[in-house]
Formats: structure tokens, sequence, C-alpha cells
């Protein structure tokens, strides 16, 4: 059964803060193999004009999923979660994600298709810090396939 069009603009409450450190960081760029000094020495983080170090550019992803699923759980919209598939992922940053920030995000609807009886769930996440800055969206596609014929 299609997904319902009416949710399309749907947003959802802010998160709960997530409170960004050092570690998390320095395990997430271990994780993904990226040994930039600027994930994990706050001198050299520094000398680049960051306050302490970043993290890479995905990280933020961790935060936004968890966020996505206020999206995902929502009976009313009936998405069929045994059943999706994530297509796709983009990110636009204002500035890095760095340790000491404490985000929020706020998800949204952007679209709902259907394409050969798969739906497509294009969700917003716009995270923002503590004293209200914007830091980054994350725009996730989530493909849910089409029941099996029985």
């Amino acid at each position: 059964m299609a997904l319902d069009q009416s949710f399309v603009g749907r947003s959802y409450p802010p998160t709960r803060p997530y409170e960004v450190g050092r570690e998390k960081i320095r395990e997430f760029a271990e994780a993904i193999g990226d040994a930039n000094p600027v994930y994990t020495d706050p001198d050299v983080a520094k000398e680049l004009g960051h306050p302490d170090v970043i993290a890479p550019p995905t990280f933020v992803f961790s935060v936004t999923f968890k966020a996505a699923f206020q999206v995902i759980e929502d009976p009313a919209l009936g998405l069929d979660y045994s059943r999706v598939v994530h297509g796709d992922q983009k990110f636009v940053h204002t500035r890095p994600v760095r340790a000491g920030d404490r985000l929020s995000v706020t998800s949204s609807i952007e679209s709902i298709k259907s394409l050969a009886g798969n739906d497509v769930l294009s969700v917003r996440g716009d995270v923002h810090d503590d004293s209200g800055e914007h830091v980054v969206t994350a725009y996730t596609k989530l493909v849910a396939r089409a029941a099996e014929e029985a």
C-alpha cells in the first residue's frame, strides 16, 4: 500500500541534544579509516581555525538517522521498516561538527513517491547546535520495497 502523500511537509519535534565528544569523533574517524589529525589532535584543529577537533563530514549520520526514526516509527505513516533499504544520503554543511557541540535534529518529510510499487521516502534532518546555529542538513532517501505478490 502506498504511503500517504499528505505527510509531505510534516515536521517532527526536535530531538534531545546529542553531545559530540572527542572520543566519539576519534572512534568514527578510525572506523572509516581517515587518519586526518584535525579529527584527533586539538592543536592541529586550532591551527586550522577550529575551537576543537572536528568530525568527518559523515559523522552526523549517526545523529540524524536516529532522529529519522521519529518519521519511520510514526504509526500513522504506515511505513513497513522490514521492507526498507537505504537509498541515498547527502549532507549540506554550514560548518563542521565540533567536539563539544550539543546537536538537535528536526526531521521533516520532503517527499513521498511511488515507483514500480515501491515507496520512496525522502527525509530531511536539520541539525542545530544549542545556540540555534544551523550546522548541517542531512537528506536521507529510504526505499520501501513493494510487498511480494502472494
